[in-house]
This record gives structure tokens, sequence and C-alpha cells, in this order.
């Protein structure tokens, strides 16, 4: 499985962006997909995930304004971002989680200024 991360960028506090991860390769293995995200200095966090049948998860902190949402006819799944604050910047990763391995993406970074 291969995930192409993009759509990340600079935006003023209380902004929106669209992310967008493509996954190719063997897509069918995939259980679940997700976003992370990793700030400066801090570690690795789970922002959101939606499994193969469209179930979606956001965590709690950025439910109501971070969506997942997926479009299988374009093996995509995207991460919308409202309302965005200085601690949403970050660099987010694409991930993929199959029976067997777990993939990465390569990482899109946003940047939101105050």
């Amino acid at each position: 499985v291969q995930l192409q991360a993009s759509g990340g960028g600079l935006v003023q506090a209380g902004g929106s962006l669209r992310l967008s991860c493509v996954a190719s390769g063997s897509i069918r293995r995939i259980n679940v997909m997700g976003w992370y995200r990793q700030a400066p200095g801090k570690q690795r966090e789970l922002v959101a995930t939606i499994t193969s049948g469209g179930t979606t998860n956001v965590v709690d902190s950025m439910k109501g304004r971070f969506t997942i949402s997926r479009d299988n006819a374009k093996n995509t799944v995207y991460l919308f971002m409202n309302i965005l604050k200085p601690e949403d910047t970050a660099v987010y990763y694409c991930n993929a989680v199959t029976s067997y391995d777990r993939y990465w993406g390569q990482g899109t970074e946003v940047t939101v200024s105050s």
C-alpha cells in the first residue's frame, strides 16, 4: 500500500483546509485509514479514522471542527479541518491499516498563524 498525502499549507487562525490521501497498491486489504499529526517537539497523535465500512471516529478534542470522509471511487480519504487554531500546526500523516501491516504517507505540513 502506498499513500500520498497533500493539501497542507499556511492558513490563518479560523480558516479551513482539506487534506487528501490517495491510496494505491493493495488497497482492498485496507481495514482502516486515518490521519495522525505530529507537532514540533511532541509525539504523533491520532486525529481521525474511517473504516472500510465507512464508520468514522474523530478525537474528542477535534470533534466539531474536523471531519473525515472517503471517496471510494478515487481511493481517497479526506480530512476537512475548520476553525483552525495555531495549536493545530503540525505535520499531518495519512495512515492505512491492514490485517498484517500499518502504512504511512509522507506527511503534509499545516501551519496555522495567529
